[in-house]
C-alpha cells in the first residue's frame, strides 16, 4: 500500500476573512480556519477526514509563528488525537508549504498539500485522488469554470469576455510524488506559485485533473463561512463505525 503524508497549509493571514466582518464569529485569532464550524475548527473537519485513514502515515500542519502558543493550547485534544505535528509557517504560502515538506519522512510515497480552509471534504474524493496520484504522479481536484467570464481594467471596466471552455478552477488537496515535488520547491527560487501544481508545472510534469465538487470551497470571506454552515451537514456521511469518530457529527446509535 502506498503510503501519503498530508500538509494542512493554515499559516495564512486570512486579511480579506477579516475584512468582511469575521468579528462576528468568534474569539481567539480572527482567522478562518480556527473558527468553529458548527462545533468544530475548519481546521479539525479538514485534518480529521486524513487523520481516519489507513493510508496516511504523516499529518503536518503550518500554522504562524505567533499564533503557536495559542494554537496548542486551543486545540491540545484535537493535536493529541490526530497525532498532527506543527510546523511554523513563513512568509508566503509556498514558504509553509516548503517548510512542512521538509519534516516529511523519507519512506513516504506521496505528499497531498491541502488548503485547511478548506473543510467540506469528503474520504470519497480524498480516496479517488489519492488513487489517481499513484497512477499519474501528480493530480489535482478541479471543477469546470461554468460562469461567463470578463477580463476587466483597473477601472472595472470589462475589456474581453474570456472563453471559459476548457478552463477549470483549481482546488485541494493537491497530491504529488514526494520526490517530484521535492524537485519541484528546490528549483523554485524567489517564484512565489499560486499553488504545488504550478510549480510541478514548472518542471515540464503533466499535472492530471481529476473533477472535484464545487462543495469543496475555499473560506475565504465571511460569506463564505456561512456558505459553508449551510453546505456542511449536506456532505455524503461515513457509515459504519467512522461514525464513533470523537468529532464527528453523526450520532453513533443505528450504526450496528
Amino acid at each position: 500500500m502506498a503510503t501519503f503524508a498530508v500538509i494542512l497549509a493554515a499559516a495564512g493571514k486570512s486579511s480579506r476573512f477579516q475584512s468582511k466582518g469575521a468579528e462576528i464569529l468568534g474569539s481567539g485569532p480572527q482567522k478562518k480556519p480556527f473558527m468553529d464550524l458548527k462545533g468544530r475548527a475548519v481546521w479539525v473537519r479538514s485534518a480529521e477526514i486524513f487523520s481516519n485513514r489507513e493510508d496516511v502515515k504523516q499529518l503536518i500542519i503550518s500554522v504562524a509563528p505567533d499564533d503557536i502558543d495559542w494554537f496548542k493550547q486551543k486545540f491540545r485534544p484535537n493535536l493529541a488525537f490526530m497525532e498532527i505535528e506543527i510546523v511554523p509557517g513563513g512568509a508566503e504560502r509556498a514558504d509553509s508549504v516548503q517548510n512542512a515538506l521538509a519534516r516529511v519522512k523519507s519512506d513516504i510515497d506521496y505528499v497531498a498539500i491541502h488548503d485547511a480552509a478548506r473543510p467540506l471534504i469528503t474520504d470519497k474524493w480524498v480516496g479517488e485522488l489519492f488513487e489517481a496520484a499513484e497512477k499519474h504522479q501528480a493530480v489535482i481536484p478541479a471543477v469546470r469554470v461554468s460562469s461567463t467570464l470578463k477580463r476587466a481594467g483597473k477601472d472595472r471596466k470589462i475589456q474581453e469576455t474570456v472563453d471559459r471552455a476548457d478552463l477549470w478552477a483549481a482546488q485541494t488537496p493537491q497530491v504529488f510524488q514526494r520526490q517530484l515535488l521535492l524537485d519541484a520547491y528546490a528549483k523554485r527560487g524567489d517564484f512565489q506559485p499560486t499553488d504545488e501544481a504550478q510549480l510541478v508545472e514548472h518542471l515540464g510534469q503533466p499535472v492530471t485533473i481529476v473533477e472535484g465538487s464545487p462543495m469543496n470551497q475555499k473560506i475565504t470571506t465571511a460569506a463564505d463561512f456561512r456558505m459553508a454552515e449551510a453546505l456542511v451537514n449536506a456532505l455524503p456521511k461515513p457509515k459504519g463505525i467512522q461514525a464513533l469518530h470523537p468529532f464527528a457529527d453523526e450520532e453513533p446509535r443505528g450504526i450496528l
